[in-house]
């Protein structure tokens, strides 16, 4: 898919529950790994920008709807991609999909505000906002600020 970064995640498990489900936190974590994904195939690392910049990517919200359940060692698809980028802002869109079915399983999105190691709000330092912004942006997926969707 044009403008995704996309990794590959096996379901492990430890991610499932009694009933072989994947457990909803998981969700989570996976974004995670494509937004690093996304990162180094974008140039960088997290750690590159807390150590060099002093500038980290805190979690201000995040939002995942759930459309169908995951099951041990099924092999996914996160797709991850940057919605918005503000002065002190970044959101990324996630979509968890089962490519052997071709089924969506979940969409969602976090919004980070980058501090400094004191905890301060700061501004993204440049060259992370043009490597982010080197692909398209798709404002028109991100849900609406404050609002989680219908």
């Amino acid at each position: 898919m044009d403008g995704w970064q996309e990794t590959e995640i096996r379901v492990r498990y430890a991610e499932t529950d009694k009933m072989g489900i994947v457990h909803h936190s998981n969700y989570l974590i996976w974004f995670e790994a494509g937004r690093s994904d996304l990162c180094r195939a974008r140039g960088f690392s997290y750690k590159e920008m807390e150590d060099n910049d002093n500038a980290l990517m805190v979690v201000a919200e995040s939002y995942c709807r759930y459309k169908s359940p995951a099951y041990y060692e099924d092999v996914l698809s996160v797709r991850t991609r940057v919605a918005e980028i503000r002065s002190r802002s970044i959101r990324f869109i996630y979509e968890i999909y089962r490519p052997s079915d071709d089924t969506l399983l979940a969409e969602g999105e976090t919004l980070h505000l980058v501090t400094d190691q004191s905890k301060r709000v700061r501004q993204i330092p440049d060259i992370y906002k043009e490597r982010l912004a080197a692909e398209e942006l798709v404002y028109a997926e991100a849900f609406p600020a404050n609002q989680a969707p219908s």
